[in-house]
């Protein structure tokens, strides 16, 4: 239950991440308001103990407003456009974003959130809705220290690790790696199953093994069953990794951090974009790569689990 020392929420952004992480402050017991440009998607949380608001600007005067958003051109539009959390009388103190933005566009919002006396802390994610239900979503931060210390109790609620790495937005760019690495390790997965199939090897049992192994991952293991049973239901498009593969290039020529691997990886996934493989999972490069090896990929059907055990609470 809430009290007078609990913050009161705001919550922009009810897409099949934001409902989840707001699902989770809901559970801890914060009252949450919720604001969705299509507004079921935000409705849908309400059975939960949400309130639903019409408009960005209802939520100034929550105590902390968390935005989750697809990319800075939203967030910048849901803080400053028509009806904007940033456009009335009064102003939230404190902004926690988790939008995947660039650094350059998180200093542009973050002046313009501290011309209004808001305080900004830059918090993306590594996960998606299963991985938060699962209670193993992890958070990185930056910005004010002291912002981080308030909050960090509603973070904990939703991730299970929350890792602070300085002023700024530093958190952007750690964010913008992080998916670099999800895309290469994706594509040199398709490569070697590809490669075992035309050997005669079962998927399945390749990626048994594999994950098996010291080169088995939580994300290997999350992936397999997409992989065996080309199940490309989205968890997270090409069309947005895509987006964050050109951010991270160009975070690299910014800073003259030269990555071959990532660029050829960035091609890869432009490919399956301008094949209109956009509304499908990322695992779609698996069926690229076998295209390219002259293999035709069949769902198994066998019974592969994603290897979400819970994380412990508490």
């Amino acid at each position: 239950m809430t009290d007078e020392s609990t913050p009161r929420i705001g919550w922009i952004g009810a897409g099949r991440m934001g409902a989840a992480m707001a699902a989770r402050l809901l559970a801890a017991g914060y009252d949450v308001a919720v604001y969705n440009r299509t507004r079921a998607k935000a409705e849908a949380l309400e059975p939960l103990g949400a309130s639903v608001v019409d408009s960005p600007v209802e939520l100034a005067d929550r105590d902390v407003v968390h935005t989750m958003v697809s990319t800075a051109a939203d967030l910048r539009a849901v803080l400053t456009g028509p009806g904007g959390l940033l456009t009335g009388d009064v102003v939230p103190p404190v902004v926690v974003d988790s939008t995947t933005a660039d650094v350059t566009q998180g200093d542009e919002l973050r002046a313009l959130a501290a011309e209004r006396g808001v305080r900004l802390l830059a918090a993306p994610v590594s996960g998606n809705a299963k991985v938060i239900d699962a209670g193993r979503l992890t958070m990185v931060t930056s910005g004010p220290r002291e912002v981080h210390d308030a909050v960090l109790p509603q973070l904990e609620a939703i991730a299970r690790a929350v890792t602070y790495v300085g002023d700024g937005e530093r958190a952007r760019l750690v964010k913008i790696c992080h998916n670099l690495f999800l895309g290469v390790v994706t594509q040199s997965m398709a490569e070697i199953t590809v490669l075992a199939e035309k050997g005669g090897i079962a998927r399945h049992d390749f990626l048994a093994f594999l994950n098996d192994s010291v080169m088995g991952s939580t994300f290997t293991r999350y992936k397999t069953p997409a992989f065996v049973n080309l199940d490309l239901t989205p968890t997270f498009t090409a069309v947005l990794l895509r987006k964050d593969f050109d951010l991270g290039l160009a975070a690299g020529r910014r800073l003259d951090a030269p990555m071959p691997v990532a660029a050829l990886v960035h091609q890869l996934v432009g490919a399956a974009v301008a094949e209109g493989r956009t509304t499908e999972d990322f695992a779609v490069l698996l069926e690229l790569q076998a295209r390219a090896a002259g293999l035709e990929l069949v769902p198994e059907d066998a019974q592969v689990t994603e290897g979400l055990v819970p994380a412990q609470e508490g």
